[in-house]
């Protein structure tokens, strides 16, 4: 009986992030400013936004930290290791402490009228 061969498209690959760590898809850099004015390449803003894709399983299980999958965050970008993963670079690896605000909205229930924390923003 033979083994079937494995081809590359039946290949899964994930990063898993280990310790405190995330891993983080960044933002694409904003190329206009609200307003609508086009911006130069050489007068890019940069970005250090993004989603969470993946957390550590060390942060999953620590209620002091309050990161999730698919959190808008703000990093410090000087320890985000890059993953050479996908071909737009956009992934990085980075540390808990390196998170510097997690994105909120807050929405108002029609019925009670109190304010509640929504995750999703």
């Amino acid at each position: 009986m033979t083994s079937p061969r494995k081809t590359r498209r039946d290949v899964f690959e994930f990063v898993e992030p280990i310790g405190l760590r995330v891993l983080v898809r960044k933002d694409e850099p904003k190329r206009e400013t609200r307003g609508g004015i086009a911006l130069p390449d050489s007068a890019e803003i940069p970005t250090i936004t993004g989603r969470i894709v993946t957390i550590s399983a060390a942060i999953e299980n620590d209620e002091d930290l309050p990161l999730r999958q698919y959190d808008k965050v703000l990093f410090h970008p000087k320890n985000a290791i890059p993953v050479d993963f996908e071909s737009d670079n956009q992934l990085f690896v980075v540390p808990a402490e390196d998170i510097v605000a997690v994105f909120r909205r807050e929405t108002q229930t029609p019925e009670s009228g109190e304010d509640k924390t929504d995750d999703s923003a």
